[in-house]
């Protein structure tokens, strides 16, 4: 035996011829498959390719970074530009109404002062026409105790005119039973052969014009002034004249002080 016969050889085993043509038949059969896979395919099908999937660049990110950071930006202005907005309607809405408050205090104020202003006006008014009827009535009985009592063409006078009260008033009227105011002083001075005008300025224009503090029966009383009289009437004597008021009272006997006159005229 040589020295080398224990040592295992390197030589690859032979391959049988059986097994070398067992593997070419495969693979024939293999081959023949595809060709006639190939040749059975459609002529206009389309080849398969494979997609690819495109990954994001890094400048793709950093525009929509920046596309992102700009519309975070845009948002937070338009909330502050809201938010200011929103703080001056605010304060506009309480000044105006700080200012109508204070408008509604002064219209209350004025309004106070006026309403004093005016009580205080018709205070004096009373007060004045309070003083008036006293000094008329002490006037009338003043005058009174001297000629109380009409006599002559006076006492006729005044008693026709007191038969007349309680007839209607009427304008126009000269009788018998409705009258105005200057038809019924017409009609009395009548009763002493005395001829007047028709009209109250007329009648209060004639004879001599006398202070109401020394009046006498049968003397004319006039409203108004003594040539634009609008309203006459008849002294009776007492501190009281009879007329022809309106349509409301008709004929009727007053005090000097429920409407004090402007002023008489003495005709007798």
């Amino acid at each position: 035996m040589s020295q080398t016969a224990h040592i295992p050889s390197h030589r690859k085993p032979r391959r049988s011829a059986s097994k070398l043509a067992f593997r070419a038949g495969v693979a024939g059969g293999v081959f023949s498959t595809i060709a006639v896979a190939g040749a059975a395919a459609p002529a206009n099908a389309e080849p398969v390719t494979e997609k690819t999937l495109e990954m994001p660049t890094l400048g793709s990110l950093d525009a929509d970074l920046a596309s992102a950071v700009s519309a975070s930006a845009e948002a937070s202005q338009q909330e502050a530009l809201d938010q200011s907005l929103a703080a001056q309607e605010s304060a506009a809405l309480q000044k105006a109404a700080k200012d109508a408050k204070k408008a509604k205090a002064e219209a209350d104020r004025k309004a106070e002062a006026e309403k004093a202003e005016k009580a205080r006006a018709e205070a004096q008014e009373r007060a004045s026409r309070t003083a008036t009827r006293t000094s008329l009535s002490a006037r009338s009985s003043s005058s009174d105790s001297s000629s109380s009592v009409a006599t002559g063409s006076a006492a006729a006078i005044v008693a026709f005119a007191k038969a007349q009260i309680g007839d209607a008033y009427i304008s126009g009227g000269t009788g018998p039973n409705s009258w105005d105011c200057s038809g019924l002083v017409q009609a009395a001075y009548a009763q002493a052969g005395i001829d007047l005008p028709r009209i109250s300025s007329d009648q209060s224009s004639r004879g001599t014009s006398v202070s109401l503090s020394n009046l006498q029966p049968g003397d004319i009383l006039y409203w108004g002034s003594r040539s634009g009289s609008y309203h006459v009437a008849i002294y009776v004597g007492g501190g009281k004249y009879v007329g022809a008021q309106n349509p409301s009272t008709g004929v009727v006997e007053r005090d000097l002080d429920w409407d004090p006159p402007s002023g008489a005229v003495r005709i007798l």
